[in-house]
């Protein structure tokens, strides 16, 4: 018998919104290059490395371990099923950031992300595959974008061709901007009972 109360709300907005804004500063940096930029890489290398810890990583890993705690430890979610590869994912993919943050930041070697990326990838396509047989188009996408952005970085490690840093950065704005979309949704369709297609 189950003595904790069915929660309706997830913390799905936190991770989505950690990684949008995490997706937006590499993203545009990446295609654009930094507003006002003063030229100075490795100060470039540590903002970029604070903004992956703190928005990609933490948001997305504070997500999933509340996701997997709410899942096993204190089961107050319905529909559970789809919630544990979402757990799994931002748990994963927020470590990761944390990994390459820091790395960033203390201006480590690039090249091992070629291997990550590839398990990373796994991932991506696990996600899109999992959401897709559940039903969840909106978080289908999601992956779909995800799976772009790590092929594109295992070309860009294994290869090191700008055409690739800059099909990263693309498609992590473009994954970027759905997950502002989904922020809104969720935030809505919880705080306010809308019904955003999430």
């Amino acid at each position: 018998m189950n003595t904790f109360p069915i929660s309706s709300f997830w913390p799905l907005a936190i991770g989505f919104l950690g990684l949008a804004i995490n997706y937006f500063v590499q993203g545009g940096t990446a295609v654009f290059g930094g507003p006002n930029w003063s030229g100075d890489k490795q100060k470039m290398e540590k903002t970029l490395g604070l903004w992956g810890m703190g928005l990609g990583g933490f948001a997305q890993f504070i997500t999933g371990t509340y996701l997997m705690v709410g899942l096993s430890w204190f089961p107050v979610y319905r529909n559970a099923a789809p919630l544990y590869m979402a757990a799994l994912a931002f748990t994963i993919y927020g470590i990761h950031w944390i990994v390459m943050g820091w790395r960033r930041y203390i201006g480590g070697e690039v090249g091992p992300e070629g291997y990550m990326a590839l398990a990373v990838l796994v991932l991506s396509v696990l996600g899109a595959v999992s959401f897709h047989t559940a039903g969840d188009i909106p978080a289908t996408i999601l992956f779909i974008g995800l799976t772009l952005i790590y092929v594109c970085e295992i070309f860009a490690r294994f290869l090191d061709k700008t055409v690739f840093h800059k099909g990263v950065g693309v498609f992590q704005l473009l994954t970027g901007s759905w997950l502002l979309y989904l922020t809104v949704g969720v935030t809505l369709n919880f705080a306010n009972g809308a019904h955003f297609w999430v």
